[in-house]
């Protein structure tokens, strides 16, 4: 919770207030989808993450009458060094290779691809900008259709 929930708050609080006071900004979350579903392997990072995405509507719901809006990203699986590193990880604990984790997590996303960051930046510039300005107290889910719930 410290690391992946307050270390939000504990910044959203002060700069929120701020933004109703000068009225209005935007506040993109950017929050992994592991708060959706419930994973033996992930219940702690989970939880913060399925907290600071009730936060997000719930701040969004407060602050919107002064025109602040406030929603998450969910992202997936992402072209990254931190996703290489839970590869890493990943082969370890099955004894499999690298390139065999990597695989098989793939292999679980309806694309069949991750994300690059640049797909996932592309969407936070939409998201902040005056033609999404009725976008509010939503998550946006960007995982290539791996996890079909609807939200």
């Amino acid at each position: 919770m410290d690391a992946k929930f307050f270390s939000y708050i504990n910044v959203i609080d002060p700069l929120i207030k701020r933004m109703a006071a000068r009225g209005g900004g935007t506040i993109i979350n950017i929050v992994g989808n592991g708060g959706k579903v419930a994973s033996a392997t992930h219940l702690a990072g989970g939880t913060a993450n399925a907290a600071l995405m009730l936060a997000t509507v719930g701040l969004a719901n407060a602050y919107a009458a002064a025109n602040v809006r406030v929603l998450a990203i969910n992202h997936g699986l992402t072209n990254t060094g931190r996703v290489a590193e839970g590869m890493k990880a990943e082969a370890a604990s099955l004894g499999i290779s690298e390139d065999e984790a990597l695989k098989r997590s793939v292999s679980r996303i309806a694309m069949r691809r991750m994300a690059e960051p640049e797909e996932i930046a592309a969407v936070v510039v939409f998201a902040a900008s005056t033609r999404a300005s009725y976008l509010t107290g939503v998550t946006i889910t960007m995982d290539g259709a791996t996890t079909p719930i609807i939200v």
